[in-house]
């Protein structure tokens, strides 16, 4: 009779332990779709953060060239502010030698 006793027990023990490991399997497995989502968000905020900064050097890149190119401007316009007065100075050289 004991081992018929002890037969529904180690069934209702075996149940318990199943049930026991099948929760702590479930609770792995939430575990680990948190953990790749979570990885995924991160890959995500990454591309886009290298996104960004692929725009922000585009935009460096825009803003040098176009100081470059008004500092050549800039040395035009000296050039020519000097030619003017170079031939203002030659007007009034000629007209002392008019006088």
């Amino acid at each position: 009779m004991a081992s018929t006793e002890a037969q529904p027990r180690f069934g209702q023990s075996v149940k318990g332990l199943l049930s026991d490991k099948v929760g702590s399997c479930s609770v792995d497995a939430i575990a680990l779709t948190r953990q790749v989502l979570k990885v995924s968000r991160s890959q995500e905020l990454l591309g886009q953060a290298a996104r960004n900064m692929v725009i922000q050097e585009d935009a460096i890149l825009h803003s040098e060239d176009s100081l470059r190119k008004m500092s050549i401007i800039t040395t035009h316009l000296q050039y020519q502010e000097a030619i003017q007065k170079v031939e203002h100075s030659q007007n009034l050289q000629d007209q002392l030698i008019h006088l």
